[in-house]
């Protein structure tokens, strides 16, 4: 069952990859292959056992991939400290941003809902 899940989730990183370097070059492969997965998974409106085995077991391994950011930022700890300033401004910036689209993101959608209630 779960060399069966892993081959689904390989073999869609693998159309994703092979869409890619075929047509959509601005998109990295595996992210497509994830749409694709997210968009068979819609269609079919359940995990499989075997997907969901293969994807229970391989979120076990996921603390490790925040190693490689976290020597990044102890390697370049120098190169991080210069720019100090302007890396907490441009994320001050990205935070108040973010925080105005999602609220008025939520008070569309809110909009939306309520007159979807209102009795026609």
């Amino acid at each position: 069952m779960l060399l069966r899940g892993l081959t689904a989730l390989v073999l869609f990183q693998l159309l994703g990859t092979a869409l890619n370097h075929l047509f959509i070059p601005v998109l990295p492969g595996p992210i497509i292959g994830m749409i694709l997965l997210l968009a068979f998974l819609l269609v079919r409106g359940e995990v499989d056992e075997p997907i969901g085995q293969a994807a229970s077991s391989l979120l076990r391994y996921l603390p490790l991939l925040l190693v490689p950011p976290a020597v990044g930022v102890m390697a370049y700890a120098a190169a991080i400290a210069e720019d100090f300033w302007a890396i907490i401004a441009t994320l001050v910036v990205s935070l108040v941003l973010s925080m105005i689209f999602v609220g008025v993101l939520m008070q569309k959608l809110a909009e939306r809902q309520a007159r979807r209630k209102e009795p026609s």
